[in-house]
Formats: structure tokens, C-alpha cells, sequence
């Protein structure tokens, strides 16, 4: 099913990120992974895309053995890095022989030891040409990533949502944030987005910290903000793997929780390949269902209008 479909069907949704792992060992990880969050039923899950189009094959073999075997709704990830646009053309292709309706367009990070991105010769040079040509070619449901604290290569927010808005217009039916912890910059990127005209949802990916070190990592190399509070919490657990994996659950169900209450559409976890703090915290919103809760300004600024 597409995911466009599923969003204007229910609200919330909730859907997961992999990525493609790269050893026997992994896998089974992943797909162990897959099995015990399948009992809590998202919406769909994504698989991601290796800088350099590193993982191309296993992205796709990923997301077909998810769709086939576990029975989840998938999406793959597609990057313009390393790639001409007929090399692109073939990855679709397959994608679409896989029975996969849905793709996630994005420009893709530079290869390692690289610092900017530079177009492919015969390839193409922005995630908005990458939707564009999904558009004209194939009939996916084309997702498309924002930046709740403004994209690293931005001068400023409004030329980021300016930028965003081609995106939307070049076929991308629905948006997923790179990964925040202060809820308030959600609410005001959603108000400014549709401000600008940007009328399409925009699902919240948030990260439960298992690892704070690894989390730390992770923020540095996609510019995200970790709040001092939180950072504080974090440091006052010592190194305790333990309490870390205590504190990211429930600062996650409670982060998780406001947004749902102020009315955002969804929730994208970014899981790493790893299940238990994505289970205890999808699970507690499960029971908990605080999206009945809706109210007020701010919930009708997070959602789409009907």
C-alpha cells in the first residue's frame, strides 16, 4: 500500500528505519529486530541508503525480504550519490519489480572522506530533481526528509523551506524530519512550513537513546541538537548503559506523547537495527494512546488540513 495512502487513511502512523546491515551476523540481527517490533504492528518501515550508494543491492533486497516474509509495508531509500540518472533508472526498476510502491527520495551525503557533494556525471543534483524523475518514470509514493533546525547546507530557515517546497512540488507526498529532541522546533518548522505553503504531512523522527555516546555520534554527523537538560541527564548517569537505556525510553515516550498530542500525524523511529527501546516506547503509546488527547492552536498546526 502507499504510504500517502496510509497516512490520509489513519492518524497516527508509526513506522521504522533500518538500515541495510553488512554481515550473516547482522542480518539475522535486523530481521530479529523486525519480528519482535511486528507484534506492534507499524505502518510501515524504511530502509536506508549508503552514502555512495554503498548498500544500492542490499537496500533493495532488504526492503523486498521485509514486504515478502515479515509482511511489513516498506519504503526504500534512493540517493542521487554515485549514481547517473540511467543507473537510478535501473534501481527503480527493480524496486518496482520487487512489488515496493513506495520510495524515499533523497540528494544522499557525500562518500566518506568527502565533504561536499558533488553531481554525479549524467546524474542528477538534488533530492527535488530525484522526485522529479521519480515522478515522471513511476508511480511510488515518493517521501522526502526536512530539518526541524534548518538543513546543515542552508543559510537560514526560509531558504530551506523555499527549497523544501520544490521537493513537495516535484512529487514528494509526504515529509519525515531528520531526528530532534526539542519539540518546539518541530512545532515551529511545521507552523513555517505551512506558512510557505507546504501542505503535505510532516511526520516526526525521533530517536530512543539506547547509547548516549553513540546518539552523541550520530547528532554531530547530522547536526542535531541535543538539549543541555537532556545532555546533563545523560551525563549524571555515568556511563551506565542501563540507566542510559532507561532515561532515552522515557524521555522518547514523553517526547513521543506531546507530539501526538499537539497532533502531529505520526511518529518515524529511528531504531538502528536494534528493538528494545523502539519496542518499550511504541509499545507504551500503544497502551497509552495519547493522540486521543488532541488539543488546541498547535495540534492544527502540526496536522494537515483535511
Amino acid at each position: 500500500m502507499r504510504i500517502d495512502e496510509i497516512i490520509a487513511s489513519k492518524r497516527p502512523v508509526f513506522s521504522v528505519e533500518f538500515f541495510p546491515p553488512k554481515t550473516a551476523e547482522a542480518t539475522e540481527g535486523l530481521f530479529a529486530t523486525a519480528r519482535e517490533l511486528r507484534e506492534l504492528e507499524p505502518d510501515f518501515v524504511s530502509v536506508t541508503y549508503g552514502a555512495g550508494g554503498s548498500t544500492r543491492d542490499g537496500t533493495v533486497e532488504i526492503t523486498k525480504a521485509l514486504k515478502d516474509d515479515l509482511g511489513f509495508e516498506t519504503m526504500a531509500h534512493l540517493s542521487c550519490v554515485g549514481e547517473s540518472a540511467e543507473g537510478l533508472a535501473v534501481t527503480l526498476d527493480r524496486i518496482e519489480a520487487a512489488g515496493i510502491e513506495n520510495v524515499f527520495a533523497l540528494r544522499g551525503d557525500p562518500p566518506r572522506g568527502r565533504e561536499d557533494f558533488e553531481q554525479p556525471e549524467g546524474g542528477l543534483g538534488s533530492a527535488a530533481e530525484l522526485a522529479r524523475f521519480i515522478s515522471d518514470g513511476w508511480d511510488f509514493a515518493i517521501g522526502g526528509a526536512c530539518f526541524p533546525e534548518v538543513h546543515p547546507e542552508a543559510p537560514d530557515l526560509d531558504t530551506d523551506l523555499t527549497y523544501l517546497k520544490t521537493k513537495v512540488e516535484s512529487g514528494a507526498s509526504f515529509l519525515i524530519t531528520q531526528l530532534f529532541f526539542d519539540n518546539r522546533a518541530y512545532f515551529d518548522f511545521v507552523a513555517a512550513a505551512r506558512s510557505k505553503g507546504i501542505d503535505v504531512p510532516i511526520l516526526a523522527g525521533v530517536i530512543p537513546v539506547a547509547g548516549f555516546a553513540q546518539t552523541k555520534r550520530i547528532c554531530e554527523l547530522c547536526d542535531a541538537t541535543i538539549p543541555e537538560s537532556l545532555e546533563t541527564a545523560f551525563q549524571a548517569a555515568g556511563g551506565d548503559t542501563e540507566r542510559e537505556f532507561e532515561l532515552g525510553v522515557a524521555y522518547a515516550a514523553q517526547q513521543c506523547a506531546e507530539l501526538l498530542i499537539a497532533g502531529a500525524p505520526g511518529i518515524h523511529f529511528y531504531a538502528l537495527n536494534r528493538a528494545p527501546a523502539t519496542r518499550a516506547v511504541l509499545g507504551a503509546l500503544r497502551a497509552a494512546r495519547p493522540w486521543e488527547r488532541t488539543r488546541g492552536e498547535v495540534g492544527t498546526l502540526a496536522r494537515t488540513p483535511d
